[in-house]
């Protein structure tokens, strides 16, 4: 298929964090883009400023009737179930129907790929990455699956030589990609709905691991049981971050290559599994044969994430932190960070379960970490793509906990929860609508300091 052949780009799903960065680009690139979604968020009202025609009805009438068979191209999310009226009118009509995976497949084939896979980091790893590339002048799109602050966007730059793309394990995406450069940030258990055991998603990554035969280009955690270049944070290994010190707030550390030692890099980013996030960016743009000194000013000036450990509320008795983290060894790297930034502060969690099979499959995992915490409220399982399961509840999940300053709340009984509390550092953690309130309890946190 040949995407200069394509006038129209028609997304289900367009709303997604991933859909959208992908409607981004075709807009960028001279295409005529609309799409469905089932709610409006801020991401639809961002795609709509900028052009995008978006519907929030499953209705075939609302389809652009300039989109025609020969000239436009369907994209799909896994999410949409399979009795979507308009996906059916699509398949009956023959139009060319594709995952975004197979999309993003396309795109990589025509350009320099870098690919970040791992079950955990991928965001932060691909958008530290897409900015130091885009900072150094190269002609580079990165695809993020989160929004950069630096941007306020999923997407960097609009390059057509270079992509930066996350290398996404669900429904085994990352193999239609064809990368040049990788790296694998961790392989922990995870979609088991799709994969069944923790064998097989180990066997996904060793075949995608297998797209990279030159090894020298493939960047790997030392624990990982595949052939390539060692990364570390402390530790020996092919890169490794050494002498790392906390100046004013900020990362301040040194990088041994195989060839070199680096003086002084700093990085604003909290806990130690950014600092790992940032220098597998590092390896990655180094063996591209990216600058010292641009890797190192883009490096500074990376602001990071939304929602992945973004402080939306500062004060001098009172902190508030948001992040995305929806498996244990997130809440793990959240929990260890905010120990570290704050070791003598009272921290309440917040959190929102993703998905009841996630739920069922680590249930313990996550009853240990969220333990850690000095107070935690629980809120229902937020369920995405699925029905719910027999006995798999939030309530289920709170029983297991051995922290017993624990509570399970309603949505609309949190901010109440929150501001009864008397706890130094807050902390909403969650893949789910969780996001969508974090406006709100800011506002709250606000009008009472």
């Amino acid at each position: 298929m040949n995407l200069d052949q394509i006038h129209n780009v028609y997304f289900i799903g367009i709303g997604g964090i991933g859909m959208s960065n992908l409607a981004r680009y075709f807009k960028n690139i001279g295409k005529q883009v609309a799409g469905y979604d089932k709610t409006a968020t801020m991401l639809t009202n961002e795609l709509v400023k900028s052009g995008i025609s978006i519907h929030f009805e499953d209705n075939v009438a609302l389809i652009p009737n300039t989109f025609k068979v020969e000239n436009t191209l369907v994209i799909i999310t896994p999410a949409v179930p399979k009795m979507h009226a308009e996906w059916n009118y699509f398949l009956e009509k023959q139009y060319v129907v594709k995952k975004r995976a197979e999309v993003l497949g396309l795109i990589t084939k025509d350009t320099f790929c870098f690919a970040v896979a791992g079950t955990h980091g991928k965001t932060t790893t691909s958008g530290i990455l897409g900015h130091i590339l885009y900072e150094s002048g190269a002609e580079v799109t990165a695809f993020i699956g989160g929004i950069v602050e630096n941007y306020n966007s999923n997407l960097i730059g609009n390059g057509k030589k270079i992509t930066v793309v996350e290398a996404d394990e669900f429904d085994r995406s990352f193999l239609h990609l064809h990368p040049d450069i990788a790296c694998i940030t961790s392989m922990d258990a995870d979609h088991l709905d799709i994969y069944g055991t923790s064998d097989a998603i180990q066997e996904s990554f060793v075949e995608f691991a297998d797209k990279i035969t030159d090894k020298s280009k493939l960047f790997i955690t030392k624990e990982l049981p595949l052939k390539g270049l060692t990364v570390a944070v402390n530790e020996d290994a092919d890169y490794k971050a050494f002498n790392v010190r906390i100046i004013e707030g900020s990362y301040l550390f040194d990088v041994q290559t195989p060839t070199e030692i680096l003086k002084d890099f700093r990085f604003g980013l909290p806990g130690k599994h950014n600092l790992m996030n940032a220098m597998m960016a590092i390896a990655m743009a180094k063996i591209f044969g990216t600058p010292t000194e641009a890797i190192a000013r883009a490096l500074a000036s990376f602001k990071g994430i939304k929602r992945r450990f973004s402080y939306q509320f500062k004060s001098d008795n009172l902190v508030y932190i948001d992040d995305y983290a929806h498996h244990p060894t997130e809440i793990d790297a959240v929990h260890q960070a905010v120990r570290e930034l704050y070791p003598d502060k009272k921290v309440l969690a917040v959190f929102q379960p993703h998905l009841f099979s996630r739920t069922k499959d680590f249930v313990d995992d996550f009853a240990r970490s969220l333990s850690n915490f000095d107070e935690v409220i629980l809120l229902d399982i937020y369920p995405a793509r699925e029905l719910p399961m027999e006995g798999i509840t939030s309530q289920w999940l709170l029983e297991k906990m051995t922290n017993k300053n624990k509570e399970l709340v309603l949505k609309q009984d949190l901010i109440t929860t929150i501001l009864a509390s008397d706890a130094a550092v807050i902390v909403t953690i969650g893949a789910g609508d969780i996001g969508e309130m974090v406006g709100t309890i800011k506002q709250a946190l606000n009008e009472i300091n």
